[in-house]
């Protein structure tokens, strides 16, 4: 008899309960997370992913819709979760290679004598709340729920207590006078 090339790490135990487990699928997930969470964690933090944990959980999420195509038993199952953290983790490392480079900013290395175009920007107009200062209170409120809490028609509705209908007519009007207004204080200061 020929002794095989890779030893075989699975105690005799984990393959006995796994082929007792028979076609359950959730008996099969519980007995592969209880034996390959730990390796499979140990592998990904060995590679070198930045959230091992994470991509663990991904793994066997991976590998929970295709236990039933499963062949092999438990060593099977160990190959399948293995190629699946081997192909998550290759995804991290592309991720990392499309990821722009960083540096950091030095405010003393920063020869810019003018300011930036955001602070220009924020002097110009004053700010959101000077752009709604001249709404009435229900316009402020109804874009202050749409755009800034991003909140549906209908969660707007129910907070106001009015009918959708009326919200939506709300927020058309709000966004036609802040419209006039911008339009107005831009003409104003080009003048």
């Amino acid at each position: 008899m020929e002794e095989p090339l890779v030893l075989d790490t699975l105690a005799q135990e984990d393959i006995d309960i796994f082929d007792a487990a028979g076609t359950d699928p959730a008996a099969l997930f519980g007995v592969a997370y209880r034996t390959f969470a730990g390796p499979v964690l140990g592998y990904l933090k060995a590679r070198g992913v930045d959230d091992p944990e994470a991509v663990t959980q991904d793994v066997f999420l991976a590998f929970f819709p295709r236990i039933n195509g499963l062949s092999g038993g438990l060593q099977g199952a160990k190959s399948l979760l293995f190629s699946i953290a081997h192909a998550r983790m290759v995804d991290h490392y592309r991720r990392l290679e499309r990821r722009p480079q960083l540096t950091p900013y030095d405010p003393q290395e920063d020869s810019r004598s003018t300011p930036s175009a955001e602070d220009h920007a924020v002097e110009f107009n004053g700010g959101a709340e000077a752009l709604l200062a001249g709404l009435s209170d229900e316009h402020q409120e109804v874009l202050a729920l749409r755009v800034v809490a991003d909140l549906s028609i209908e969660q707007v509705a129910a907070i106001m207590g009015k009918s959708e209908g009326a919200i939506k007519q709300l927020q058309r009007r709000a966004l036609h006078n802040l419209k006039a207004q911008t339009l107005s204080r831009n003409q104003a200061n080009h003048e």
